[in-house]
């Protein structure tokens, strides 16, 4: 059958995605350019905006880089913004850009020593809330240091094969993970009922180390990518940005924790479900076979990977280098030290940070725009009117909420710039701009749980070939993150109002942390 060049060009564009959402980028496009010189350029620049988290809210009907980047692209011709003014928003931030490239791939290397000890976690726990707490923490430890995307990248390799073990056996079949999703193969009802249990466990296992990778990543300047750009705008070190974020972050971990066990002891909202105990006996044998053909050369590997994992607790913690250049130096001892020489093996490990790289880059073009277009000044005079405690509880509100619907990365660089320019405008004070960046930390964190659009976690788990499986969907991570979401942004939100400021002054007052100054003044001169 002979098609149109037009029904072929439809195709093509943005491939798979449904045809309505086709047609929508294409009436942004011509939009655009008719906003912009007929009615205003701040109106084109918010309905760019708009149109933009429109994108991240529709991930996945299509990536956003693709018709996020169209927008940028367009947005560069008609003149919001130039290309300079983007270089110099890609320069200012290169840092993260090479988090997000180094860091990622160094971690990918050192998959094997996580895989085997999220194994023994999960083999060697048998009650159901100590393991859902100790999947929850060692995410959120893991996300502290780790990039969240890896950290979750693990859990699910540790689900899906898991998932595929016993997916075997009651199906009776050879080591074939290309059926795992034909339920067909299992004719027996017990073992159906069986695996319908342990799909709600698994479930309730990814969910809980989701929501760790959210209360790990907001206490470091490496968990998030935009937590390193905050963190350079404020001129904190690696130390000092835990130390300032403690006030809100310690308590929200803490009051994380118990909602875990209460959702797991009292079985609400989708979880408590336990391992089947025909699942565990499966597990533990094909553990123990995995154990004996584990031979010298594969323990020497997991020592060197323990190693150097080491060495990059402790160069992060007394900041020896920039993160990026830190996650370099992984790639390069674990490679080295574990017989990876092969250029194409190391390609692999890039694969997952890259286009999240380029998707980032096009963060900062429509940062670019907001900045030239002066789109959020109108918001921020709102905030800086009101009185100063009352501006650290709207800034976290006002992210937080903006968080949960589009992409937190977005969000804080944002808000961050735009509290900086705030500062050499003279609007606000040394000490009430950092104020202001724990409050912008911490809202594009915390209260960002409550949909997979906030969390890149989120997305990474629901768009991954184990959410089908389990039978994970959009609603029913909502649903299942919801008690999280109300708990994790209510304390944040009375840390922020009633402890940042307070225990700050005590910090700086015993000399834990720098005074205002001392920071944030070298910052905004390097800017």
């Amino acid at each position: 059958m002979t098609i149109t060049i037009r029904s072929a060009l439809m195709k093509n564009f943005l491939g798979d995605s449904p045809d309505w959402y086709k047609w929508v980028i294409i009436s942004f496009l011509l939009l655009n350019p008719l906003v912009f010189f007929l009615v205003s350029p701040f109106v084109a620049g918010w309905l760019l905006v708009v149109q933009f988290i429109f994108t991240l809210a529709m991930a996945l009907k299509c990536y956003p880089l693709q018709p996020g980047g169209l927008l940028a692209i367009e947005a560069t011709l008609i003149g919001m913004t130039s290309p300079a003014h983007i270089g110099e928003e890609i320069a200012n931030n290169l840092e993260v850009l090479l988090l997000l490239i180094f860091m990622v791939a160094g971690i990918y290397f050192m998959k094997q020593l996580l895989l085997f000890l999220f194994t023994k976690l999960l083999l060697s726990i048998r009650s159901k809330m100590l393991l859902s707490l100790a999947f929850c923490g060692a995410a959120a430890f893991l996300s502290a240091f780790l990039d969240a995307l890896t950290v979750i990248a693990v859990v699910i390799s540790v689900g899906t094969g898991f998932y595929a073990i016993y997916y075997n056996v009651v199906a009776k079949q050879a080591d074939n993970n290309s059926q795992i999703a034909d339920d067909s193969l299992i004719d027996n009802p017990e073992h159906q009922q069986i695996m319908e249990q342990f799909r709600s466990f698994l479930r309730s296992l990814l969910m809980h180390a989701g929501i760790g990778t959210a209360l790990g990543g907001v206490m470091t300047m490496v968990g998030e990518p935009q937590n390193l750009i905050i963190a350079k705008n404020a001129g904190w070190g690696f130390v000092e940005f835990f130390l300032h974020m403690t006030p809100v972050t310690l308590p929200v971990f803490v009051c994380g924790l118990l909602v875990c066990l209460l959702v797991e002891r009292f079985r609400l909202f989708d979880y408590g479900t336990k391992l089947p105990e025909p699942v565990r006996e499966v597990l533990k044998e094909f553990d123990r076979k995995a154990s004996a053909k584990r031979n010298r050369q594969d323990k020497v590997k997991l020592v060197i990977q323990a190693l150097v994992g080491v060495w990059l607790v402790v160069a992060l913690a007394f900041h020896l280098a920039e993160v990026g250049l830190i996650g370099l130096s992984v790639i390069i001892l674990v490679t080295s030290f574990c017989g990876v020489t092969d250029e194409h093996d190391i390609g692999k490990a890039f694969q997952e940070a890259l286009p999240f790289t380029a998707l980032l880059t096009v963060f900062f073009t429509v940062v670019a725009i907001i900045i030239e277009q002066q789109l959020f000044s109108p918001v921020i005079q709102f905030v800086l009117q009101a009185p100063p405690s009352t501006q650290i509880s709207l800034f976290y509100l006002f992210n937080g909420l903006l968080s949960s619907v589009s992409d937190n990365v977005f969000v804080g660089t944002v808000y961050i710039n735009e509290a900086r320019a705030a500062l050499e405008q003279g609007l606000i004070s040394l000490k009430q701009f950092e104020m202001l960046a724990v409050a912008i930390n911490t809202g594009t964190n915390l209260p960002s749980v409550a949909t997979p659009n906030g969390q890149a976690a989120f997305l990474f788990l629901l768009t991954s070939s184990l959410a089908p499986l389990l039978r994970i969907s959009y609603g029913r991570m909502v649903w299942m993150a919801l008690p999280y979401t109300l708990v994790l942004t209510l304390v944040g939100l009375l840390c922020v109002h009633y402890a940042l400021v307070p225990v700050t002054e005590w910090l700086t007052q015993w000399n834990w942390i720098s005074p205002p100054s001392l920071n944030v003044i070298s910052s905004v001169t390097a800017h």
